[in-house]
């Protein structure tokens, strides 16, 4: 796949690093060297000494960004961002202790950086394409009219007691709404903690007490899908249990009115008495940006805090190499703004980049299975952004929708969210791309900021390899380590995947709990951020993600990732979807149980015998799932990621307490899956 288009960037990334100074004077503007103290292991760095050579390649970009981050980030952050005060120290970082600082001493405002540097330059460029839930509803709305409801909820919220500082609970769908309220949060100095507008009344509470929130915006109803989303009812139901909430200011999507309470504001009303300019609040490099909370192994979220300018930074930097965007491109982002894809991607990434950005408010199966496709012809949408999950699901209606619909305008396809499998990659870069488009694999967390791994940027024609990350992101030093905690070395080798030198974008802590963060991430293996993660490191040097660590089975001493399994099954022509999970096993310690979802009038007997053969020649005999499960769909949240543990609870027979299942797309597939599963163990039972 040809990089012609991706070298360019890196040759712009290259003179913008050689800057102002010119060879003679490097780094530009100087930099202070890091502060880290050295550990001896990858990604331990001393300070700058001697000449450096201009950087023209990614492998010598990459390099500099591993050796020396002062000189790499230091003149990319006077660049790309508009500081207040200017920062004296590039990073100041050490894994050890868990501490991590970058552009200190330096003050902005990243609302300024994401409208008002556009508004001075181009005011009428669009800012976001607003995608409703009934197609053919685009509403485009430009910089200039971005910042000025971004002022007036900056305004509102002032005059609603909202301080620097204080934290302001989101609830909201897609919408500019959304968008304008996350940025004039940033515009005051407020923490913005947006909760995922399909999270229960208890989980919001949850959310917003951890926080200590005064304030919530939301909205009257959602839309999705052709359905209605009672979003205020919810919050009136948390709110009961919030006594830090002070104000609800709501806003409306539909014209249905609802009940209003003597907390609540009707936002737009509100927003109609103040003025369209705010003065932005100057805020330290490393003052909150935003909580966000995800769910942590123990079941209880961990709110993770990332900070202004390293974050604001790594995000524009990875949207614009990895994605390759240029000026005029429109950038289509599908994931929802209350994950971390929503907020890098579809906010902060593109709009530093002062890109134009689509917020699309449906499902990629309404009205039809061909929405995807219709909303790309008729935007003209350059990069498309999504997760594995919708890509198999549109899978198993076909390639007919798909070619329906012009996608010459396509130069970027991105998958996230979890490891692509072989054929959702071939079937996206093949029949959605017609073999023209790059197809990045991306690999990254809320923690992370932005994209860590991915096969973009590269070097000049690098091949891309179908369903792996590949490649670290400048300044990313991935190491792999094995059981007892010791370095992996070379290729071809397994193990917990880690990365062993800070970058601007990681999160900093976990509010109110500095030492979970730091058990969680530091402490298992020292000197080292852990992802939770198992990965692969290929003959030829590449990342491959085998999933989650607690996603790992172990089969008669064999460690096996689940997502390995997966990726054999689901490259059978006939199964779209699948999932495996371990359970107990007397004889082998854990065995595999694998759920798939078959395409219409397959052959369940024939296909589950060519599974097994499958999966013992691509993997082993003892990679085999003991069990297979056909059934209708998988329990997955509105986001699209599987709840595993719901799988692992049905065939445990734990089903009477499933915990937290509000995130479910749709609840109905616990009963559907009780009653295959109990269907599967009585014909097993009679020898069937």
């Amino acid at each position: 796949m040809a990089a012609r288009s991706v070298g360019c960037g890196i040759r712009r990334l290259g003179s913008v690093l050689r800057g102002r100074a010119g060879p003679r004077g490097w780094p530009p503007g100087g930099g202070s060297a890091p502060r880290r103290a050295a550990s001896g292991r990858p990604g331990s760095c001393a300070p700058c000494t001697g000449a450096l050579e201009l950087p023209t390649t990614y492998s010598e970009l990459k390099a500099l960004a591993e050796r020396q981050p002062d000189a790499f980030w230091g003149p990319l952050a006077r660049e790309m961002l508009v500081w207040d005060v200017p920062f004296h120290t590039v990073w100041e970082c050490d894994l050890n202790s868990g501490k991590i600082g970058w552009f200190l001493g330096g003050q902005l405002n990243v609302s300024v950086n994401c409208l008002d540097h556009h508004v001075r330059k181009a005011p009428e460029n669009v800012a976001l394409i607003w995608e409703q839930d009934e197609p053919g509803r685009e509403v485009r709305i430009t910089y200039r009219e971005l910042l000025e409801t971004t002022c007036r909820i900056a305004n509102t919220l002032k005059r609603h007691g909202v301080h620097r500082g204080d934290r302001v609970a989101i609830y909201m769908p897609m919408s500019p709404q959304v968008v304008a309220a996350m940025l004039a949060c940033a515009r005051i100095g407020a923490v913005h903690n947006v909760v995922f507008a399909g999270f229960s009344a208890e989980s919001l509470a949850g959310r917003i007490n951890d926080a200590k929130c005064k304030v919530i915006i939301t909205i009257n109803q959602g839309l999705r899908g052709g359905r209605v989303l009672e979003l205020k009812k919810i919050v009136d139901e948390a709110v009961k249990q919030c006594p830090t909430v002070q104000h609800v200011l709501v806003a409306h999507r539909t014209d249905n009115k609802v009940p209003m309470g003597k907390l609540d504001v009707h936002l737009e009303e509100a927003m109609a008495q103040e003025e369209p300019v705010c003065t932005p609040e100057s805020m330290g490099s490393e003052d909150m940006l935003f909580l966000l909370y995800t769910s942590g192994s123990t079941g209880k979220p961990k709110g993770l805090v990332h900070t202004q300018a390293g974050y604001l930074l790594f995000a524009a930097m990875t949207h614009k190499h990895v994605f390759d965007y240029r000026p005029g491109d429109i950038f289509g982002c599908v994931a929802d703004i209350g994950w971390i894809t929503g907020h890098s991607y579809v906010l902060y990434g593109p709009l530093c980049n002062g890109a134009t950005s689509v917020l699309f408010e449906s499902t990629p199966v309404y009205p039809d299975p061909g929405r995807y496709w219709e909303v790309v012809e008729r935007l003209g949408i350059s990069q498309f952004y999504c997760a594995p999950t919708a890509v198999r699901l549109l899978i198993k209606h076909g390639d007919s929708w798909v070619k329906k619909y012009d996608r010459s305008s396509l130069r970027t396809l991105g998958s996230v969210g979890e490891p692509i499998n072989h054929e959702a990659w071939e079937w996206l870069h093949k029949v959605v791309g017609d073999s023209k488009c790059t197809l990045v694999d991306t690999w990254w967390q809320t923690e992370t900021g932005g994209i860590c791994i991915a096969p973009r940027p590269s070097e000049e024609g690098a091949e891309i390899l179908p369903a792996m990350a590949m490649r670290p992101f400048y300044g990313i030093i991935p190491a792999l380590m094995d059981e007892k905690g010791n370095l992996l070395k070379g290729n071809n080798v397994s193990g917990a995947l880690c990365i062993a030198q800070a970058w601007p974008g990681m999160a900093r802590t976990i509010y109110g709990n500095h030492q979970r963060f730091l058990e969680a991430y530091f402490k298992v293996y020292p000197g080292y951020y852990f992802t939770g993660d198992g990965a692969c490191r290929t003959e030829g040097g590449h990342y491959q993600i085998t999933g989650r660590m607690d996603d790992v089975i172990n089969i008669s001493g064999h460690r096996l990732g689940t997502a390995e399994i997966e990726d054999a099954i689901a490259s059978h022509p006939e199964v779209p979807e699948t999932a495996v999970i371990g359970y107990p096993h007397d004889i082998k310690g854990e065995a595999a149980f694998a759920f798939i979802v078959l395409k219409d009038k397959a052959d369940s007997d024939v296909v589950m015998k060519e599974l097994r053969t499958s999966v013992a020649t691509k993997i082993a005999k003892y990679a085999v799932p003991d069990e297979i499960l056909v059934v209708k769909r998988l329990p997955k949240t509105r986001s699209g990621k599987v709840m595993r543990r719901l799988l692992r609870k049905v065939i445990t027979d734990k089903t009477q307490n499933l915990g937290d299942i509000t995130t479910l797309e749709d609840p109905n597939t616990i009963t559907e899956l009780i009653n295959a599963y109990k269907e599967h163990k009585d014909k097993k039972a009679a020898g069937r």
